[in-house]
């Protein structure tokens, strides 16, 4: 298995707590994913997945005057689906995060 497809089982989460700690747009969590070693993450990856966040009603989107004046962006923020979701994820990765520290350590021993 990659690394590509195992980032795409968890992306949504971290795009998710990214954006839980405020409003931001797409370049943005791509340097903040790129920031916590996600370099691999591009920006063609991240905006179907921010479209489908949408529909499904975990994300609302605000455009925003840039203060260069340049063209508007849009703003994502987090519903209260969308937090609830992110706690169900935060949940869901540590119980798989701590099955597999389990099993790699006693695959070692």
């Amino acid at each position: 298995m990659s690394s590509s497809q195992l980032l795409k089982g968890v992306l949504e989460g971290c795009l998710l707590s990214i954006i839980s700690k405020g409003e931001t747009y797409g370049y943005e969590m791509i340097e903040k994913l790129a920031q916590h070693g996600f370099t691999m993450v591009k920006e063609g990856s991240i905006y179907p997945l921010l479209l489908r966040m949408k529909k499904d009603g975990l994300v609302n989107t605000i455009q925003k005057e840039q203060p260069s004046g340049g063209p508007k962006r849009k703003y994502y923020r987090l519903t209260e689906a969308g937090q609830e979701e992110l706690n169900q994820f935060k949940m869901r990765w540590n119980e798989m995060a701590t099955s597999v520290n389990r099993l790699i350590e006693e695959e070692a021993e």
